[in-house]
Parts: structure tokens; sequence; C-alpha cells
């Protein structure tokens, strides 16, 4: 806490003192006026026209410039200079860069997805299936193999929606101060706010502090959930180019209640009046939290030896450089709970339950890059992941002894290459691992060609291996069932992925993958019906590999149609898994359907969108939660899914504010309570939520 308010502190002093190249307030006229002074009229001058777009904060400061009084004529006469123009500040000034470097624009307009990423996660949860309250997991609708992380993580994935990566992080660079301010409200007591303030200390250092909070408590029984993520970045280039710099700093905090669902499901099925207020319904237990807490320093430099321009207009130098990247981050999980539960095993070694599992990294590596017009950009690097995975003490059983921590590093050589061949563009990177036991390879290919200005084709490849995360290896828990060594048994899991893509202005976008996986590992539960029966399922969740090949395809078509100022976007993913044992439960078909009507309104004060999503997936035997472990396991034992979720919105703009009012889940109002986000856990009810999205510029 101290370390987060000295650099919330330093960065507003700095900026307090130090900020360049602001802008005054808006002035939207179409000429300057010169005020007479002395009684001596001055015409006015040529107008200066403003260039503005619908997203855009613009200053003009075209004042005039007196010199002192002289005389001419014998008459004194005041002598007015030519105004100068100053250039305007455009909305594409504000730019956002990713950890990849792909720069986008701030955009401030009101789209249709904008729409769809206006959640908990700020991404499109298309192929995700949120739990009832906010800041709940994600069942999983829809899989990708094909982007899974080099390295291993520390597990519990349900817990890790929001939770952001060294890759999710942005940084910027702004000719002025920007403010983006989220607001939604959650579910019953509580609000969700995304605060980002980013500012440059001068034309070549920019920074940001922002922060995500909310509470929500939940329309059921012990589900409250809350987080605070605070992150601030930096990055420099000096005047010549040579030297650039970018660092980032996070701390992270996502916790929650559980209660382990619903205890009686008729209570919620039978929909009795009495438990039309969800509080009343009874759930599992009342005494059991799980979080994640991370902290995490990230630097990244870069110096060109050699930088070779033609002239001042050559944007591809030939040049030469060297970089370094750093990263450093401890995590932790914790499960507790204050008594014993059947649910997770009925002789525990001790009470009250308090397992926390601990993972420590740090990560360098070096780089040698390379770019040249003609040759493109080529990269050679050198990694190395230290990692400690651990816990308070060795357990000792009568099945043997499970130690306490996992310790080791990885050394790795890889490079990357991307060139653009007119209208073919290709990239690709390699790793390959030369010491150590949790990571083998990874190599990815993809290549766009431009066919015309509509029309764009896409393919890749992708093929990996690692070993599954920390949690699938090592486990230890004050309840006996969830105490495991399985490094020396299990295998790398094994992933070749091939994809293609066909973009085109006319036909929409259709995305096809295929991926072959062997040792895939996964969580499952080994009760027998009697234990099922006396909901003890997840008493006995373990972690499995399976050995045959699973075979996994998807076929993803995106398309909008228009007509006059009425839209129908259209989104359809089809998945199909072939399997030796059921152990990749995904749904065939999920669709989602958005019809809208946009217009500007009130003398184009304001642009309105409202309109109605339609979304439904076929049923299937969705994964289970496990509260202990923050993970999904496989179950065969029922299928659910197969009901539509309807939702109703009317969105607004006006000027650089989004207004965004949505009544969720609509039809649970008229149709029966059989949706479920998993086993015994409902989806929402019926609820009408509020927010906006405000930026300000100054």
């Amino acid at each position: 806490m101290r370390l987060i308010l000295f650099t919330l502190l330093f960065l507003l002093g700095q900026f307090l003192v130090a900020q360049q190249d602001s802008l005054p307030s808006q002035k939207e006229v179409d000429s300057m006026k010169v005020k007479t002074l002395d009684t001596v009229k001055v015409k006015a001058l040529d107008s200066v026209k403003v260039k503005a777009t619908d997203s855009m904060r613009v200053k003009t400061t075209d004042s005039l410039s007196r010199d002192s009084t002289a005389m001419r004529g014998g008459k004194f006469m005041r002598q007015v200079r030519q105004a100068e123009k100053v250039d305007s500040v455009f909305i594409r000034d504000y730019k956002i860069i990713s950890y990849a470097r792909d720069t986008t624009i701030l955009d401030t307009t009101l789209t249709i997805q904008k729409e769809y990423k206006y959640n908990y996660i700020r991404e499109d949860d298309f192929e995700l299936m949120p739990f009832a309250n906010m800041g709940q997991p994600y069942n999983v609708l829809g899989k990708t193999f094909s982007t899974n992380p080099y390295y291993p993580r520390i597990g519990a994935t349900a817990k890790h929606p929001r939770y952001l990566e060294v890759e999710d992080i942005k940084y910027y660079n702004v000719p002025t101060p920007m403010t983006e301010l989220m607001f939604k409200t959650s579910m019953e007591q509580g609000q969700y706010l995304d605060a980002l303030l980013t500012f440059n200390l001068s034309k070549r250092f920019n920074a940001s502090v922002a922060y995500n909070g909310f509470r929500s408590l939940g329309k059921y029984r012990f589900e409250q959930a809350e987080s605070g993520i605070f992150r601030t970045t930096m990055n420099y280039s000096t005047e010549n180019g040579r030297y650039s710099v970018r660092a980032h700093i996070a701390a992270q905090d996502i916790e929650g209640q559980e209660n382990g669902g619903l205890l009686n499901r008729e209570q919620f099925e039978d929909d009795l009046p009495d438990f039309q207020d969800r509080s009343k319904i009874d759930v599992r237990y009342t005494d059991a939290n799980n979080k994640i807490l991370g902290k995490r320093y990230y630097l990244d430099h870069l110096y060109k030896l050699v930088n070779h321009k033609r002239d001042s207009t050559d944007n591809n130098p030939t040049s030469l450089a060297i970089g370094h990247e750093f990263t450093y981050e401890t995590k932790m999980y914790d499960f507790e709970q204050s008594a014993q539960n059947d649910a997770f095993g009925d002789d525990p070694f001790i009470t009250p339950i308090e397992d926390r599992a601990r993972l420590k990294t740090m990560f360098n590596k070096g780089s040698v890059q390379f770019s040249n017009r003609t040759l493109g950009k080529v990269t050679g690097n050198v990694g190395l992941f230290s990692y400690n995975y651990y816990f308070n003490s060795v357990l000792i059983t009568d099945e043997g002894t499970i130690p306490n921590k996992l310790e080791g590093e990885e050394v790795t050589v890889g490079g990357e290459y991307t060139n653009n061949f007119g209208r073919l563009s290709l990239k690709g990177n390699i790793n390959y691992t030369i010491s150590g036991d949790l990571t083998g390879n990874v190599l990815d290919a993809t290549a766009n060609y431009h066919i015309n200005d509509n029309n764009t084709v896409m393919g890749g490849i992708h093929i990996s291996s690692r070993m599954p995360d920390f949690n699938y290896l090592l486990y230890q828990s004050d309840y006996r069932n969830f105490n495991w060594y399985n490094l020396d048994t299990f295998e790398k899991q094994q992933t070749q992925s091939i994809k293609f893509g066909f973009d085109s202005k006319w036909l929409g976008l259709i995305e096809a993958e295929y991926s072959a996986l062997d040792n895939y590992t996964y969580f499952a539960s080994t009760a027998t019906q009697e234990q099922i029966d006396g909901a003890q399922e997840t008493a006995f969740v373990k972690p499995f590999q399976e050995s045959g090949t699973i075979n996994h395809l998807r076929a993803k078509y995106t398309k909008e149609f228009k007509w006059r100022k009425w839209s129908l976007m259209n989104t359809l993913l089809y998945q199909e898994v072939t399997q030796d044992n059921q152990v990749v439960n995904l749904p065939q078909l999920v669709t989602r359907n958005t019809l809208y009507f946009s217009s500007d309104v009130f003398k184009k004060a304001m642009f309105l969108q409202t309109g109605v999503t339609f979304k439904y997936f076929t049923s299937y035997n969705m994964n289970a939660y496990n509260p202990l472990l923050g993970e999904f396991y496989i179950q065969n034992n029922e299928e659910l899914g197969g009901y539509p979720l309807l939702d109703v919105f009317i969105n607004a703009k006006v000027r650089q504010t989004r207004i965004y009012l949505k009544a969720e889940h609509l039809n649970s109002i008229f149709s029966e309570p059989n949706y479920y986000s998993a086993p015994n856990y409902p989806y929402r009810d019926f609820v009408i939520r509020f927010g906006l999205v405000w930026n300000f510029f100054s």
C-alpha cells in the first residue's frame, strides 16, 4: 500500500509541475473575432477553420500578439501582428500501445462491439457463460488451443477472468492528459469502477495510473465478490529514437465468497413464491472464501546500435538493436473455510481450513534485433525463467511423501520474424527449451494476404509442448483428498493447430481452426453415484491426463447486415470434438444475434442505439466448479444448456460520454427456471443495469 501511495503522489506531482502540450477549453467557432481596442476598430482577420471529428477534443489558441504602440503619420495606432495558427489535436493523436507493440487509436464512438465489451472483463464474452454474480467465474462455451502461454501458471483459472497478465497491460502515447472512467451497477449493493489517467511529462515521456475496483453482494446467500486492481505504466524514447523503454507495476486482489451452489435444486426450479427472493434459497455452505493476490514489476527496453535512415521520411531504416525484458511476479491463491464440510471430505488434517499456494517467478530475456527494408525484422533471443511454487510444509502420508515445492530454471532460445511483401504479411516466432523440466517448444507462424481493399485471407500454424499448470503437478490442502504430486508421472501436453480465415466486406469474417491434443490434462471427479447423491462430488476431484489424441474443430462466422438505420449483427460458432473418452465437453453450436436501431436524435446532440440480443447454445455436459481449487472439472452426469438468453439495451452517446442501459435475461420473467451456468449454479435472473464510459481531454 505504501508503494501504491508513493507512486500515485510521485506521478501526480510530476503531472502538476511538468505537464506540457495541454489544451485550453474547446472553442467551437468558425472564425476569429477581435475586440475593439482604444476605439480603434480592427478588422477581423482571416477565419481559422477548426477541424472537428465525432470523438475529438480540439483546441485552438488563435490569440493576437500585439506590439507596443508606435507612431505612424503623426498618429498613434496599435499594430496587430498576423495571428499564427496552432496545430489542432485530433483523436488519432491519442494512441494505445499493446504488449506486442501494436498501436490502436483511442475510440470514443458507440458501436455494437462496445456493447459486447461493456462487462466485468471488458472483453467480448461470446464464448463464455458468466455466473449469477458479477466477478464470479465464467464457464467455457468455446475453446481455442493455439493461444496457450509458454510457461505454466499457478492455476485456479476460474479466478482469473479479470486478472491482468503482462500481455494485458496497455501503454499510452497522448498529446494532452486523457481520463477514462467506466462505471456500471452490480447485482446487489455495489458498483464497478475502472478509472484511467494517462498524461505526458514531456513529448517523449508518457505515463498512466489506473485502478479497477468493484463490489457486488449478489442475489444468493454468501456469494459476495470484490476486487482491486492497481496498475501504473510509463514509456519513454529519446529524441533520436535510439533508446526506448517501457515499464509497469501491477498489484491485484480478486476475492469472493463461495457457497457451493444450491443445496436443494427444487427451491429454484419449482419457481415457488417463497423462493422468488433468491437470498432465501439454501446453499451448501456459508463459510468459505478464495482469492488471488498478485504483484508484478515489468521492464522492457531497447537500444539501437545502428539506425541508418536514408532521409527523414524513411519509416523502415536499416537498424541493429539489443533489447532486454524483465518480469518479477509474486502470486498467491488462498482457500479458507472456518469448519469442515462434507463437500470437500469428512476427515481434514486440521480445521479451520487454510490452504495457500504461492508462486514466485522471474523472467529475463535478452535479444538482438536486425531490421531491414528488404529482409524485414529478425530477432534472436535467450530467455531465463526462474520459478518457485511452494506450500508451507512437506506432507508425509501412508501413500508416500508429497514435497512442499517445485523450484527450478528454464533456459530457452528463440527467434521472431516479421516482413511485408506488398500485399503479403508474414509473422512467426519460435522458442526451444535447452534446459528445464516444464517447457518444450513452441512454433507460431501466421500469414495475411490482402487480395484487395475488401478481402483478406489469413492462415497460421501452432505447435507447442509444455507441462500443465502448477496446481496439476503439486497441490496441498488441509483436506486429505486434495494432496498430490504428479511431476514424475505427468507428461508434457502436445498441441498442434492449423487455422484459416477469410475476411470479406461483403461475405463477413470466417475463421476455422483444427487442433490435435496429446496428453491433455484436466480435472475430474472419481465420486461414485452414492457420493454424488450425497453432495460429495467435489470432494473427489483430481487431475488426470488423457492418453489418447483429442481432435477439436471449430468454425466461427461473423457478419453484420445493415439496412438504413437498422442493423443485424450475427455471430455463429460451430465445434466438433472427437475423443476416446469424454474429457473435452463443449456445446456444438453457440449463436448470438443482435437486431438494433441507430440514429442521431435531438438535433444530432445525441447518438442513440437500441436493440435486442439473442444468445443460445446447445445443451451439453457443462463443466462443474470446484471452489477449493478455483477450477472447473469434467462431469458427464447431466446435460445443461439449450435455453435462450434475451437482453434488451438502450445505449446513447453525448459528446465523449457513452451511456449504457440494459435489461439482462429478460426472458427469465416468463420462462422456466432451468438456466444454469454450471451444475448447481444458476445463471442470473432478470436485472436492469446502468452504466457509462466517459472520456475527458485536457
